[in-house]
């Protein structure tokens, strides 16, 4: 008997409810290229096919059962309530037993989830909240940062490799059908034009550590929404070179995929917690090259399984990551307490827009957690004019960083200092940017009221105080003639960020009247 002919007959054997005991009254299978996984209503087993494929191994038992234990290492990194343990599977093909041995066969035994607990169900009838997604995002970068770097010596994430396997998807998705000829000459023209950008950023995310063993796979069919939480499975556990990632790539897939789905409010804001908590904004200049790469990776996914039809709208939006934009450097203009971290909270996911806090950035550069206080005196510590220059250096960085990738910024800071407004403008100038600024007012004793009440809820990395508060309106800059010509008023008293509508945002970009 082959060993297709003995996985026929265990397919079929694993389908029978007999075959796990009292407690099992029907099983459902699901099959992939490469497994079958039986659901028995509270557990599920997977079963790795004895297949030999040019990207994977798994023609003998040896090989499977080597797999199986490396899902289950990888999966419990994210889900250890879901990966429960590798289990032989003895008897004969015809009349298997679960956990018995000798092993004619393996299997990853998980704990059985809904279908329709996975994230793109769960996003096609809007029920994800964003506290889901942001902390998803905080525990992904949790997740990253707790991670060995790949070491410096191996190929992994080098630009050869990285070009490499963007080059061999291309053709692999024209082959597919995913896209056609002149959509394929489109791409290797685009990314022909990159090479010598992304060589240099490449080089230097390795030398930075960036390179690490990543979930792999980190798309919405790979998330649910388990137990009122956003849970990663299915890592990519069969080729350790498509796991061993930029942590940024891994971003890029995930919100390439919410970008896909029309959801670039959900993207924006995952995008924005994950790079809140690591600082990366370094890494937001291989986004685009690693969005448009995983944009093709899907639409072949998609094409191999279910046509070319299916495959559509990641195509189109791999295409549509190409075409060069013009981005717009926002800065804010406000008083402590004046609304500009809750208005660009909704603005950031609406416009969409990369946002960098100078609250949450000062702290990050004093080695410091966004909820812990400095210590600092009014106009003192790392608010004295030395850690002002540097927060604002940083933030320019970050800021330009943003920029050369193609994308909106958002620049959350007071920017009560002319001399701070001017370096901005001159940042967006050099990099071709539009500048605008965000000028957010409210009455005096309706500051102090929202400080007060900020500072009960202990939840925000800022750091204004009343005294603070009186500092900052003895020696802010008013705007000047020039400076009003590019700045958007909005009254935060009158106005709530909850009602942003098609107009505020035309004022926001500069396409309306104010």
């Amino acid at each position: 008997m082959t060993a297709v002919d003995a996985s026929c007959d265990l397919v079929v054997a694993l389908s029978n409810p007999e075959t796990y005991g009292a407690g099992v009254d029907a099983v459902r299978v699901v099959e992939t290229h490469i497994s079958w996984v039986f659901l028995t209503g509270k557990i599920a087993y997977k079963v790795k096919k004895p297949v030999q494929l040019p990207f994977l191994d798994f023609s003998t038992l040896a090989a499977r059962r080597q797999y199986c234990e490396e899902e289950l290492r990888l999966n419990r990194r994210l889900a250890p309530e879901i990966y429960l343990d590798v289990v032989p599977i003895g008897g004969t093909a015809e009349k298997p037993l679960i956990g018995a041995t000798p092993a004619i066969e393996y299997a990853v035994k998980m704990v059985e989830f809904p279908a329709d607990a996975r994230l793109d169900r769960v996003l096609a009838r809007r029920e994800l909240s964003r506290a889901e997604i942001a902390a998803f995002a905080e525990r992904l970068a949790a997740f990253h940062r707790d991670l060995e770097p790949a070491p410096k010596s191996s190929d992994y994430g080098t630009s050869a490799t990285v070009r490499r396997v963007a080059a061999e998807n291309l053709e692999q998705s024209l082959a597919a059908g995913a896209i056609d000829e002149a959509s394929a000459d489109a791409f290797r023209g685009w990314f022909g034009q990159q090479d010598s950008h992304v060589d240099s950023l490449l080089g230097a995310r390795v030398q930075a550590g960036a390179i690490r063993e990543c979930h792999g796979d980190l798309h919405l069919e790979n998330l649910i929404d388990w137990r009122d939480e956003i849970v990663a499975f299915d890592a990519l556990e069969f080729d350790a070179a498509l796991r061993f990632i930029d942590a940024i790539d891994e971003v890029a897939f995930l919100t390439m995929d919410l970008l896909a789905h029309r959801r670039s409010d959900v993207g924006f804001r995952f995008l924005n917690r994950y790079l809140e908590v690591t600082g990366d904004y370094s890494g937001v200049e291989l986004l685009r090259y690693y969005m448009v790469h995983r944009a093709l990776v899907r639409a072949k996914v998609r094409a191999l399984s279910a046509g070319a039809a299916a495959a559509r709208a990641y195509a189109d939006l791999a295409l549509q990551l190409c075409r060069p934009t013009q981005p717009t450097l926002f800065v804010t203009h406000g008083l402590s307490g004046s609304g500009k971290t809750t208005w660009t909270s909704e603005l950031l996911a609406v416009l969409p827009a990369i946002r960098v806090r100078s609250d949450i950035v000062r702290k990050q550069q004093a080695g410091l957690g966004e909820l812990d206080a400095s210590g600092s005196p009014v106009g003192g510590g790392l608010y004295d004019e030395s850690g002002n220059e540097h927060t604002y250096g940083v933030l320019a960085d970050c800021a330009a960083a943003i920029l050369r990738a193609g994308y909106d910024v958002i620049v959350d800071a007071t920017f009560l200092r002319c001399g701070d407004r001017e370096r901005f403008a001159a940042l967006a100038a050099d990099t071709g940017a539009r500048f605008r600024i965000l000028d957010f007012a409210a009455d005096p004793e309706t500051l102090r009221t929202r400080i007060t009440a900020r500072a009960a809820r202990r939840n925000d990395p800022s750091e204004g105080t009343h005294d603070v508060l009186d500092w900052q309106l003895a020696h802010a800059d008013a705007l000047d003639a020039d400076e009003l010509a590019v700045t958007v008023r909005i009254d935060t008293e009158t106005e709530a960020p909850a009602a942003i509508d098609a107009n505020l945002v035309a004022r926001v970009l500069g396409r309306g009247s104010e």
